[in-house]
């Protein structure tokens, strides 16, 4: 269709004339409709460039489709499309990817300053179901009595051996001559018989071996070897350089004459060590200068004239008691500039049938009440064997170490 050969439609157009007017004054316009007009004739209308939206294919010359696949079909098993290196960002990490975070923390954390470990720490757990071992703690401290059960001395008794020591000053230590020195070691001891023994000694036939009996009207008495023990000149180890032990035993047959238990209860015996003089009418270890373990009431006493300290039970018929002391140069020496009084250490140690059932430092702290404390047992006296002893008992003392149940060699140095 051409503009030229375009005609009008005979008549007026549709609607025309209008209401009240007639149409032979009507005269059609020039040209075809505008919605007629030819494309390729229209000299005023230009069409934009590329081919219409609705044609845009892959057989439309006026574009290229794009040099990749859509999305998809990207495959590579497909084509030659290779993907990106790397996960894509929205996969997470795992251990199979070669990716690598950086290193240190993300940049929105570098701010934070590093703060240091808590101070606090929680108390570590106790397990309250185990028993502690305190075999290695001291001993509890023993507790020291005003009397003893079993004691007949009255105060007046005390009273007269307290006045005794106070007007009989400790002896100094005696030179002792090689061959009273060389008895001692073999226990060739003698004991002295005291005014207010009552009863008999008879010596065996071994010497240091002696058999002793006494009668039930027997009052306090302290039978005391004729040599001591311990020598200051000869056995000090701040002399010798060397430990020194002592030590005797006794063996009891009978415990009161009577099978009453007040008879028995009415006799006693007791070992210990005293440095001279010594009031004979006391027990060892109720005076200043002695120690001693009594049989009657099991206490130990150390220049007590009270009721002793619990150290073990009493001592029955056809039991072997013994007692000892082993002076030794001190573990740790006062240091330079300190007070140079050195003490030696001190262990006294008491056996029951041949077997160490106790003992205690020499050097303790003793109570106020001891006027003097250890003076005259610390090593600076002579010692002498004590046995002490009160109504009726039947009793052996062995100086002699061939006849000792047990054996304090290896204390000795």
């Amino acid at each position: 269709m051409t503009y030229e050969n375009y005609l009008p439609p005979p008549g007026p157009p549709p609607g025309y004339p209008r209401k009240g007017q007639s149409n032979h004054n009507y005269v059609s316009p020039p040209g075809p409709p505008p919605n007629h007009r030819s494309l390729s004739n229209d000299t005023h209308y230009t069409p934009p460039s590329g081919p219409p939206p609705s044609r845009l294919g892959s057989n439309n010359p006026y574009i290229a489709p794009p040099s990749c696949p859509p999305p998809s079909h990207l495959t590579s098993s497909s084509n030659g499309y290779a993907p990106p290196p790397g996960p894509p960002p929205s996969q997470s990490y795992n251990a199979a990817s070669a990716y690598t975070p950086p290193p240190g923390p993300p940049p929105s954390r570098s701010h934070l300053p590093q703060q240091p470990a808590p101070s606090f720490a929680p108390p570590p757990y106790h397990d309250w179901t185990v028993i502690p071992d305190n075999s290695l703690l001291p001993p509890p401290p023993s507790i020291c009595y005003d009397s003893s059960p079993t004691a007949n001395a009255t105060l007046a008794d005390g009273d007269a051996g307290f006045a005794w020591t106070e007007a009989h000053p400790l002896w100094s230590p005696q030179h002792l001559t090689p061959g009273q020195h060389a008895a001692i070691q073999s226990g060739q001891l003698s004991l002295l018989k005291p005014p207010e023994y009552i009863g008999d000694i008879y010596p065996q036939q071994r010497p240091g071996h002696w058999k002793c009996h006494t009668h039930s009207t027997c009052v306090d008495s302290s039978l005391l070897t004729s040599l001591p023990l311990y020598s200051v000149f000869w056995d000090s180890p701040l002399r010798t350089q060397r430990p020194k032990t002592i030590y005797f035993e006794l063996r009891i047959s009978r415990i009161g004459r009577g099978r009453s238990s007040l008879e028995k209860a009415n006799a006693g015996v007791a070992v210990g060590f005293v440095a001279p003089p010594y009031p004979t009418f006391r027990l060892p270890g109720w005076q200043r200068g002695s120690l001693a373990v009594h049989g009657d009431d099991g206490r130990k006493y150390i220049n007590d004239t009270y009721g002793g300290n619990d150290f073990t039970v009493a001592f029955k018929p056809g039991e072997t008691v013994g007692i000892g002391m082993k002076f030794s140069l001190p573990k740790n020496p006062p240091a330079y500039g300190q007070q140079q009084n050195q003490k030696l250490d001190i262990e006294v140690f008491f056996t029951r049938n041949g077997k160490k059932v106790g003992g205690w430092d020499g050097n303790e702290e003793l109570d106020a009440r001891s006027e003097g404390g250890t003076m005259g047992l610390m090593g600076e006296c002579d010692l002498f064997a004590a046995v002490g002893v009160f109504g009726g008992l039947d009793f052996e003392v062995f100086f002699s170490p061939e006849d000792w149940v047990f054996n304090p060699c290896y204390m000795s140095g």
